[in-house]
């Protein structure tokens, strides 16, 4: 059963939604995707949102760039909770950051860092964690793996110094 539901606005959105949905499978997280646009497919973005609460899905990332509305349209849709994916485009991806954030109130969408769909699906994953304590057990994994990265490479930055440091390891 799928608990995370991600719906971009483009294809030209997957390159950037490709890591949720990487982190949801590195966390065993099931998840549906697809595409659907606030503006050229309206219709079919209530279908998916009637689809994604139909399958299960608990907590929906929804990215899109541009003027960025799909966010904001999915969070009017659904009492699930939406994570917003703002995705670069012409101005940066300020554009679409400022379009998911300038939420209306009583319409809320949590709202990551532009492009970074990987901790929209951290964020799903935590939301998910409060009800299922195998994916809370995985994000304190997943945490401590990361903090276990960094003194290692702090150790080794210590040991080597910045030269060599970059020389070898970041090419």
């Amino acid at each position: 059963m799928a608990k995370v539901g991600i719906i971009m606005g483009s294809d030209s959105d997957l390159p950037i939604l490709k890591d949720a949905a990487k982190t949801l499978e590195e966390l065993g997280i099931d998840y549906i995707m697809t595409i659907a646009s606030a503006h050229r497919t309206p219709e079919r973005v209530v279908k998916c949102i009637k689809e994604f609460e139909e399958k299960g899905v608990e907590v929906i990332i929804a990215g899109a760039g541009g003027a960025a509305h799909l966010p904001g349209v999915v969070a009017s849709l659904t009492i699930l909770p939406v994570i917003g994916v703002p995705i670069k485009s012409t101005l940066q991806g300020l554009d679409s950051l400022l379009s998911i954030v300038q939420m209306p109130s009583g319409i809320p969408v949590a709202t990551v860092a532009i492009n970074n769909a990987k901790n929209a699906a951290l964020l799903a994953a935590e939301i998910l964690g409060i009800k299922y304590d195998d994916v809370r057990e995985k994000l304190i994994e997943y945490r401590k793996k990361m903090k276990e990265s960094v003194e290692k490479k702090g150790e080794l930055l210590e040991k080597l110094g910045y030269e060599e440091y970059l020389e070898k390891y970041k090419k």
